[in-house]
């Protein structure tokens, strides 16, 4: 017997989109899974927007108010993909509301934000997922198996790299993405926190750090009217760019390897490339998000000249063999997205935490503010605590 999940969804751009999406996947790739969602209601303040959604996915209904998806009975699970300034208020609410919630990184502006939500939801007793996607990719914890095996010997050193072009049009729109109220720290809470949160998830936690940001393009156009992803505004009233476009950081871990993560949102002629490089005493292993079912690895007991090989990871690495029956069937990003899914509302169902946590955010987070304080100060920085 299949017991079902009354979700919601709150905020409906392109990421509500992909949470809805995966919900709807559940049963085909994971049918042994004892609750099964039931799209309840969708939260979008911009006119119109939820109520399209609804007709098209198949929401029982829509409202343009967040906080009647709280004090909604039908709803025991909510996704929070509105953007970062309001994570922590929305979060917060639903977990004191007894709602489950799947929420998008960085889990609000700050670490005190990501705390914020993680003690009220531990405190409510409700489960937290955070969309980490990353992590979730076969290879990567392909990789962080073979790292923890010992198969390249001791960690020496690591490079993280985060190169998007989505913000790079010297017209794209001046959103809520720049502001700093709202987008936080511009690129190191969109794609650092992946990178912060991939470090951890593979080589244990970052200890100190010292970083260095910039503001490659200083103005952008306001928009005339609501926007969804990176929208174009040319001829707009021109307004400032008030967070970063770029960071770079030296890492310490606390294991004593080194690490560089760069991340940058304004990077013409990169789309998504996104991976990392590990090396150890006796080997290293490489990914590339864009080659995502790959894992470059160099093993043995050559050293010098020591040949790379690529593995085309298959059934047996992380949730591949939910998506494919055999090595080098491709899987895309979308499915990073259901084995989230499936990760938060197996954690609904056994009460036990599956994939990343809140606690995840909180780490991130901290490394995030870190990154922030070294660069202001000029200096390398301790992380604090998670």
């Amino acid at each position: 017997m299949v017991d079902e999940l009354g979700v919601a969804v709150v905020g409906f751009g392109w990421m509500g989109r992909v949470h809805t999406q995966a919900y709807a996947r559940l049963p085909h790739h994971y049918p042994q899974l004892p609750l099964r969602p039931r799209l309840v209601t969708v939260a979008e303040e911009v006119p119109g927007r939820a109520e399209e959604a609804a007709e098209r996915f198949g929401f029982a209904s829509a409202t343009r108010d967040w906080r009647e998806v709280a004090a909604d009975p039908r709803v025991r699970a909510v996704s929070i993909t509105a953007p970062n300034f309001l994570h922590r208020e929305i979060g917060v609410a639903m977990a004191e509301a007894g709602k489950h919630i799947w929420i998008e990184k960085p889990v609000g502006l700050t670490a005190e934000d990501a705390r914020a939500v993680a003690d009220a939801a531990a405190k409510a007793g409700v489960q937290g997922t955070v969309g980490f996607n990353y992590r979730n990719a076969p290879a990567v914890e392909a990789a962080r198996d073979l790292i923890a095996s010992g198969e390249i010997g001791t960690v020496t050193h690591a490079r993280f790299r985060l190169f998007s072009d989505y913000a790079a049009h010297p017209d794209g729109a001046l959103t809520w993405r720049y502001e700093r109220a709202r987008g936080g720290s511009g690129v190191l809470g969109d794609l650092a926190s992946h990178g912060a949160d991939l470090a951890r998830f593979l080589l244990g936690d970052i200890a100190s750090l010292t970083a260095d940001t910039a503001i490659f393009l200083p103005e952008r156009a306001r928009p005339s009217g609501a926007t969804a992803g990176h929208a174009l505004a040319a001829g707009g009233e021109p307004g400032r760019v008030e967070n970063e476009d770029y960071v770079s950081c030296l890492l310490r871990f606390a294991s004593g390897a080194r690490g560089v993560l760069e991340a940058c949102r304004v990077s013409v002629g990169e789309q998504n490339n996104y991976g990392f490089e590990v090396h150890g005493t006796r080997g290293a292993a490489f990914w590339d998000f864009r080659r995502m079912n790959e894992l470059a690895v160099s093993r043995g007991t050559t050293y010098q000249d020591q040949p790379v090989s690529t593995v085309h990871v298959g059934p047996g690495a992380g949730e591949f063999a939910a998506f494919q029956p055999g090595a080098a069937n491709a899987m895309g990003y979308d499915d990073l997205k259901v084995i989230e899914a499936y990760r938060f509302v197996r954690s609904v169902a056994e009460a036990t935490p599956y994939g990343a946590t809140l606690v995840d955010a909180v780490h991130s987070a901290a490394v995030l503010d870190a990154m922030t304080r070294a660069a202001r100060e000029g200096r390398w920085t301790d992380v604090e605590a998670g």
